[in-house]
């Protein structure tokens, strides 16, 4: 089983040596600056990461300060500062275009941002090998291709790759803890499946148990329901949910307000770069935000203890 390559769709098999082992290719996506960066430009952003102040963020999981992002000449993050507790699951909401995929990136160390740092248990990533951030954060993807056709199981135990020693051996508790993800997330008939072989749906939801099995205290999630039937996406949220319980903190970027009403702690909006509003979920989730976010259809309307968002046509004549 092959568990030696980085890549954005597959951070969490981090290589040995520490260092990334993406595809030549790709190497002006993980450096972008908006150009490519060379060796002396990147050991600049290193440099500033460790001439940068000490904060007092040792206490979040995530803790995202003053960051801005630019592609080339077109600035998409400005100033974003965000922080994320463990034990909590905080929802990260904006339409399209306004910049949380390429938030996640910088979060990932994919992309290296022009000012702001990024903290993971209050160290900046910029100071973490790949290998080293593997075991503190876990990531889920927008959307993943899958080339070889490699098994369920092994893509949910390429999870345990980074708490591997030198020889690659699985222990006892790697495939524990890769089957109980896999029966939590509802995919454990699936295991002996070739991954090129499965639906978008089902695909998503071995990549979010293979970050389960991950055992990180700190789970990225982009998109994660976006190809599932509503059974799956209550089966995902629930799982989340028990995963926050346990101490692991969890951003997850939705465009579903309702899920963030629903399941999430707090959250986050993302408008044109940045952050306008975050606090607890209710009280984020506002129809004026949700106006401001995504047009005058949007209203939230009181429906049991959390409320709900839909369509003003569908509320009734009083909206």
């Amino acid at each position: 089983m092959a568990l030696s390559f980085c890549t954005e769709q597959s951070f969490c098999c981090a290589s040995l040596s520490g260092t990334a082992s993406a595809p030549a290719a790709e190497d002006s996506l993980i450096f972008h600056l908006g150009e490519h960066l060379n060796w002396f430009q990147r050991l600049r952003h290193r440099h500033c990461a460790e001439a940068s102040p000490p904060t007092s963020d040792s206490g979040y999981a995530l803790s995202i300060h003053d960051l801005s992002f630019s592609y080339g000449s077109q600035s998409v993050l400005h100033s974003v500062s965000l922080n994320v507790a463990p034990g909590e699951i905080c929802g990260l909401l904006g339409p399209n275009g306004c910049g949380k995929t390429t938030l996640f990136r910088c979060c990932m160390g994919f992309l290296h941002p022009q000012q702001g740092q990024v903290r993971v248990r209050g160290v900046n990533i910029a100071h973490r090998s790949p290998a080293e951030l593997a075991r503190h954060v876990a990531y889920v993807p927008q959307e993943h291709r899958q080339p070889f056709p490699f098994t369920v199981r092994d893509m949910v135990l390429m999870g345990r790759s980074p708490h591997m020693g030198g020889w690659f051996r699985l222990s006892r508790e790697d495939v524990y803890l890769a089957e109980e993800a896999m029966e939590r997330i509802g995919i454990a008939s699936l295991a002996e499946r070739t991954c090129n072989q499965l639906s978008g749906g089902q695909r998503q939801l071995v990549l979010i148990a293979r970050a389960i099995a991950q055992q990180t205290p700190l789970i990225l999630l982009d998109e994660p329901t976006s190809a599932l039937d509503f059974s799956n996406q209550l089966a995902v949220w629930n799982a989340l949910r028990e995963v926050a319980d346990q101490g692991v903190a969890v951003l997850v970027c939705c465009h579903d307000p309702n899920h963030i009403l629903w399941f999430c702690h707090r959250a986050a909006a993302l408008h044109q770069g940045r952050v306008t509003v975050e606090g607890a979920a209710s009280d984020v989730i506002t129809q004026d935000m949700l106006q401001r976010l995504y047009g005058p259809q949007c209203v939230r309307i009181e429906a049991g203890t959390s409320g709900m968002v839909c369509p003003r046509s569908c509320a009734g004549p009083s909206r």
